[in-house]
């Protein structure tokens, strides 16, 4: 029988994610939806309201009749992917609500748009030590998921958004991601053309982390550049510059900045550099660079005995659970109505302890200790000791502002 709190918010699991089950007719009781920010084939986008802390979120609504065998796939792993990445510059998971009929995935809502239209304001491209402070704290996301062996495959700037008032750029949409074992390829084809790496166009087995890496390579390219390197009239043409690796840098870019994405966007993956190399490299890793500091993510475990005292208190006044129930579903790292209250007050008061951004904001113009357990084809678990640090998502960055040209060519057995 499933525990539940005093507001009858269930902590169980459900369907291999963890998520809260048994919420029809009930969402809009916890969560106001409000505006819609995009749409998908099968999901939509909401920003929405948590109703005891008044907290906006993303919301975002699959409607599971839609589904078919591989969209299941893919959004089992999105937020199986999800639920082991904790990161600072990856967009949060808060909650997973699973209904008879829809799956709810309550977000973090980036305050900023996301990093194409900000690139798009910018015809020229930014300045080298603009790029270099968002181009780092992507680096180190994708340097976190890689270590988990989570290959993410969608890397792009649409999927990077703003958080203005913490002066952060994240990483969102896992719809692609996948794990993968050191030293064996993947085969499934997909991404978007124009940062997809050549060996995935060819429908070639792949080392995981190296098309990330050709990723980064084509988005450091646009932020410096103010343009795609490959990106042509249409799709055959984009696809012949990609083979041929063929691009022309602006003049205005160092010297420094073009050897290091001449190192990503390099044909032969055994060639191109890899995470450890680029986060090395002189360009990147310079004395005053924000890529070696960590901005703190919110842990219960974390917050001192007062805060977290106080924030119990307002839960259980506001009959939002038991304390006991509280305890349980902090201590399980559980992605219910509970957790999800606790860590937006938990959120706010860090906020309020650090008003100012820890990096430059952005104008509006111009590790948690995880266990890994060995490669399992069928394994469809995760197992995390003690991080109890709530997770990422593909959020508010997959607004669908733009097409998506994303190719499945084929789905094997990877890690499923």
């Amino acid at each position: 029988m499933q525990r539940r709190g005093s507001r009858g918010a269930p902590t169980g699991g459900v369907g291999g994610m963890g998520a809260t089950k048994g919420y029809d007719g009930k969402i809009a009781g916890l969560y106001d939806l409000e505006t819609t920010l995009g749409r998908g084939h099968y999901a939509v986008v909401k920003m929405a309201r948590h109703v005891f802390t008044g907290e906006k979120v993303a919301v975002k609504v699959i409607d599971k009749s839609k589904l078919d065998g591989l969209s299941k796939e893919h959004l089992f792993q999105e937020v199986r992917c999800m639920k082991l990445v904790q990161h600072p510059n990856v967009v949060r998971l808060y909650e997973v609500i699973d209904t008879q009929t829809k799956l709810y995935l309550v977000l973090e809502l980036a305050d900023g748009g996301d990093l194409y239209d900000y690139i798009m304001r910018h015809e020229a491209g930014l300045s080298e030590p603009q790029a270099r402070e968002y181009f780092g704290q992507i680096v180190r996301a994708i340097s976190y998921c890689h270590r988990l062996h989570v290959v993410h495959r969608d890397l792009k700037p649409e999927n990077v958004v703003f958080f203005e008032r913490a002066g952060v750029v994240k990483l969102t949409d896992f719809g692609f991601s996948n794990k993968f074992c050191p030293g064996q390829k993947l085969e499934t084809s997909c991404g978007s053309l124009a940062y997809s790496a050549p060996e995935i166009l060819l429908g070639d087995s792949y080392d995981a982390p190296a098309v990330d890496v050709w990723s980064l390579g084509v988005i450091l390219f646009m932020l410096v550049c103010g343009q795609a390197p490959f990106q042509e009239a249409n799709d055959s043409e984009t696809l012949t510059m990609i083979m041929d690796c063929k691009y022309n840098i602006s003049n205005h870019v160092s010297d420094a900045c073009k050897r290091l994405i001449g190192r990503m966007l390099v044909r032969d993956p055994e060639r191109r550099a890899t995470l450890d190399e680029i986060a090395s490299d002189p360009w990147l890793f310079q004395e005053n660079n924000l890529i070696t500091s960590d901005l703190p993510l919110v842990s219960y475990r974390t917050l001192s005995e007062t805060d977290h005292a106080l924030i119990v208190h307002k839960m259980v006044q506001g009959n939002i659970c038991t304390k006991e129930d509280l305890l349980e579903s902090l201590e399980k790292n559980e992605y219910n109505y509970i957790t999800a209250t606790y860590y937006l007050l938990a959120e706010r008061k860090l906020k309020s302890l650090n008003p100012k951004p820890q990096v430059k904001p952005i104008p509006r113009k111009s590790a948690p200790v995880v266990r890994l357990e060995p490669c399992n084809e069928n394994d469809n678990t995760i197992t995390t000791t003690t991080p109890n640090i709530l997770s990422v998502s593909r959020g508010v960055g997959e607004l669908a502002q733009r097409s998506r040209k994303c190719s499945i060519v084929t789905e094997d057995d990877e890690e499923e």
